[in-house]
């Protein structure tokens, strides 16, 4: 029997590549590449890449060691840099902390933030390479990077790294399994942060006033949690918080001095404005209609929203030659900047003892 051959089929056919290098000669022929590989393979795959005029979506995070974001950092401001780069950030877009972001000026003057992820391990991956701090860059770079991303995107202020300190564990979620790693990843953590502006026309003391102060909280052998994530925010003039799963935003209004005149006393509760978005229609939250599926998923269709956004984007570049990604390069090299000084300004990893000058001497273990 003869086998009937379509002649659009045969000349609109895929190509048939053999390997990375062979797809490298077709990049002036690819609208968008997704580099969505394991964690310390984007660097080197960024820096192949990131030399062609092309479109790029690089999973987070971009980098797992200093010497990761400095070759990446010395690429991005060299000659040869020429792509389009925009970082998978999705969290940006789910749809509670969208509208959460939405409400930032209603509380007034922000002074602090605090975000807490209590979830269930993390899940097996192939060769475990998630379990391997050298090729995740350790908790607080791989899955923290999100939330550093977010106290920047919140704040718009930048952390001061130097006074940035840490309270962390590890190795609680390994007794039960049977490829545990020599040097364990952490398994929660808080990291305490300060925040400063990052207007270019400030002066440096200026520039080193703290405005406002962030603390993360990781804990991640807490399956039975109520909320995974939540997002506190707190300003001068009221207060938002964000849950999920619930997906809800509950906004509250400080009383005024006409409604709480009596100081000695607590707040009357009917002077406390409250209002309570339920953000579970993503559609509703992001304003983008019928385009965008509506499901739960992980990450509440979010995904879904930064690809519409990615898209829009491109389409932007097409008709002006402007790329204006939703999340840069250079904010997912500051979010691994922040999970990496985070790593190592663990203070509970050496013992320390406080001379009576208040000076902090080192004692290893």
């Amino acid at each position: 029997m003869k086998q009937f051959q379509s002649p659009n089929l045969i000349e609109n056919s895929p190509t048939l590549l053999k390997n990375e290098g062979e797809l490298l000669k077709h990049a002036k022929d690819i609208d968008l590449l997704v580099i969505a590989s394991p964690n310390h393979l984007h660097t080197d795959t960024l820096i192949r890449w990131g030399g062609h005029d092309l479109t790029i979506l690089v999973e987070k995070p971009v980098a797992v060691s200093r010497e990761q974001h400095a070759r990446l950092t010395d690429f991005r401001d060299g000659t040869d840099f020429k792509a389009r780069v925009w970082v998978a950030m999705e969290y940006r877009f789910i749809p509670a902390i969208a509208k959460l972001l939405s409400l930032l000026p209603t509380i007034g003057e922000l002074k602090m933030v605090s975000i807490r992820e209590n979830r269930y391990p993390f899940l097996h991956k192939i060769g475990a390479w998630n379990r391997d701090k050298a090729k995740t860059g350790d908790s607080l770079v791989e899955k923290c990077c999100h939330f550093f991303d977010l106290f920047r995107l919140i704040t718009g202020q930048e952390v001061v790294l130097s006074q940035l300190r840490a309270l962390a564990q590890r190795g609680l979620n390994y007794d039960d399994e049977v490829e545990a790693h020599a040097v364990p990843i952490i398994d929660s953590a808080y990291v305490f942060m300060p925040f400063h502006p990052k207007a270019s026309n400030k002066t440096p003391a200026e520039k080193a006033h703290v405005k406002t102060i962030g603390c993360l909280e990781l804990c991640m052998y807490a399956e039975g949690s109520r909320h995974q994530e939540e997002i506190i925010v707190t300003g001068t003039k009221g207060r938002l918080e964000a849950y999920l799963p619930e997906n809800k935003v509950y906004s509250f209004e400080r009383p005024s001095a006409e409604l709480w005149s009596d100081r000695s006393e607590p707040p009357p509760p009917s002077s406390i404005r409250q209002t309570v978005y339920d953000c579970s229609n993503v559609r509703d939250v992001h304003g983008i209609g019928s385009e965008i599926p509506s499901h739960g998923g992980y990450h509440y269709s979010s995904t879904a929203v930064e690809w519409y956004q990615l898209l829009s984007t491109m389409a932007t570049y097409r008709s002006t030659g402007i790329f204006d990604p939703h999340v840069s390069l250079d904010d997912g090299l500051r979010a691994v900047e922040i999970g990496l000084q985070a790593t190592s300004a663990i203070v509970n990893e050496q013992l320390h003892e406080i001379n009576p000058l208040g000076n902090v001497q080192g004692m290893p273990v």
